[in-house]
């Protein structure tokens, strides 16, 4: 124990030796986390919104102001004719653009029925189905008031019974996408941090050389990497307990569950992404090998955690390969257990799998470290 505590002493005096190294563990998390979560945002607002009114009556005034009315879009302008307008989104000066045809007014009062044109902007994929969503919402709105103020008036019929839904939002109840993107970005920042120091650290020691001095010493392998596991152990822990009072204090995002949940869990995640770091370290030789395979590493993890898109929606082998993907079993548990006090029970699956890839990148890193006697 003494030999593992005198690595440990001197990894915390090599770490807040580097006065360059703490504002990048410290400060730059923090900065990122607060801008990553205001920019981070699955809202589609502030939509480009023109028109073309053919008819120019009371019912396609009434129509353009319900879209004016709404907070999603601004609406722009009356374009005069299709080829405008067509010229304007291909310049990206507008994104939606709702053509109410000729004799808008009379086709609903006599046929009862009519046809709008819309097109929007799709070169956002995702965003462009929101945009349609939010058409089609204001659109049936409208629709609904026609059909029973309107088409209803002197028929001798009982007026159409509107059905009625009050939406009870669980877990989220202002529907605050920061309440949802908070946690995940903290799981991001806690990550990178862990795994970049980590990574780098084996390799500096080769770099500064050291790591012979190290390796000519009776220090066995195990007693090395754990000496070599706590300190960042320790500023993960750190850094996740800052993230978390900010998330508090600047986001106001609850947290319903146990602490001490959260903080076993993520003892067992960080020593995961340590031991990933470590493994990575023993394989390479200068500090620029080891960020390059880190990164690449940490951004397939990344975009496959369902942190920015869910994992439903990916394909069944993409699917599959998640259930590989530590980042995701621990986004998953820091959102059940802040948001809806999940409990022990509930993340015990994740709980034994990220348990188990914890053993095996451990060892890994063990068995992979190269002692020179």
């Amino acid at each position: 124990m003494n030999t593992i505590r005198y690595i440990i002493q001197k990894e915390f005096k090599q770490i807040f030796r580097n006065k360059a190294m703490l504002p990048i563990i410290f400060v730059l998390p923090l900065i990122q986390l607060a801008i990553l979560a205001n920019a981070a945002t699955f809202e589609v607002k502030n939509i480009k919104f023109g028109y073309i009114d053919n008819d120019k009556t009371s019912l396609s005034r009434e129509l353009i102001e319900k879209f004016n009315a709404s907070t999603y879009f601004n609406v722009l302008t009356d374009f005069p004719s299709h080829i405008i307008a067509d010229a304007d989104m291909l310049e990206g000066q507008v994104d939606v653009v709702l053509e109410i045809p000729l004799h808008f007014e009379r086709n609903l009062l006599k046929e009862k029925k009519t046809d709008l044109s819309v097109r929007i902007n799709a070169i956002d994929g995702a965003a462009a189905g929101v945009e349609n969503v939010y058409v089609n919402r204001i659109v049936q709105q409208f629709n609904q008031k026609v059909r029973t103020e309107l088409l209803l008036v002197g028929e001798n019929i009982n007026k159409l019974q509107n059905i009625a839904t009050i939406p009870s939002f669980w877990y989220n109840e202002t529907l605050n996408y920061k309440t949802f993107m908070v946690p995940g970005i903290l799981v991001l920042l806690v990550t990178m941090i862990t795994l970049f120091l980590s990574g780098m650290n084996i390799v500096r020691e080769k770099e500064i050389g050291t790591l012979e001095q190290i390796n000519v010493t009776p220090i066995k392998k195990y007693q090395f990497i754990i000496g070599k596991l706590f300190p960042f152990l320790i500023l993960g822990l750190v850094l996740l307990t800052v993230g978390l009072i900010i998330a508090k204090l600047l986001f106001d995002i609850p947290i319903v569950g146990s602490i001490l949940l959260m903080y076993g869990y993520s003892i067992i995640y960080i020593l995961v992404i340590l031991g990933m770091g470590l493994f990575i370290s023993n394989f390479t030789d200068t500090q620029q090998q080891a960020m390059f395979i880190a990164w690449f590493f940490m951004v397939i993890f990344i975009l496959m955690s369902g942190l920015f898109t869910p994992i439903e929606s990916m394909p069944n082998w993409a699917q599959v390969l998640t259930e590989f993907n530590p980042i995701k079993y621990y986004v998953q548990v820091m959102r059940m257990v802040m948001l809806k006090g999940a409990g022990f029970s509930d993340i015990y699956q994740q709980l034994l799998k990220t348990l188990a890839y914890a053993l095996i990148m451990n060892a890994l890193a063990v068995y992979s470290y190269k002692k020179v006697t």
